[in-house]
């Protein structure tokens, strides 16, 4: 059942995260797009983020900790991009759009890089 959460969880984070980086990158020229409701998408994204980790750990612990390395690496990296979003904030404000814009779907790279690591195997070189 955790396994199901935590994919389901993370074509959404992917979604929500995509959708409020083009929104963003959008309200940096149409000044009418930069509303509330485009920061309040951005926190509920970037909440989403946090609760697909936490899904992950709990999937983690169910599995006895052996997950593939670079699957977790590049889901704690997402966490990682929140932060420096957060962080560059306010040195940035005067282009806070276009730093959230290019963050999300940053954001949303690594996590589809996250998900797909693992299910195309790759060849041994000859």
């Amino acid at each position: 059942m955790i396994a199901d959460l935590h994919l389901w969880c993370a074509w959404v984070v992917v979604i929500a995260n995509g959708i409020v980086g083009v929104w963003a990158l959008a309200a940096h020229r149409i000044t009418s797009a930069n509303t509330r409701w485009l920061w309040g998408a951005i926190a509920v994204a970037q909440v989403l983020l946090f609760v697909q980790v936490a899904l992950g750990a709990a999937r983690l612990s169910e599995l006895g900790g052996d997950a593939p390395e670079f699957h977790t690496f590049y889901g704690f990296l997402t966490l990682v991009g929140v932060a420096i979003l957060y962080g560059y904030r306010t040195q940035l404000a005067h282009m806070r759009c276009l730093l959230y814009g290019g963050g999300s779907l940053f954001i949303m790279g690594l996590a589809i890089r996250a998900m797909f690591l693992d299910a195309v195997p790759i060849p041994a070189s000859a």
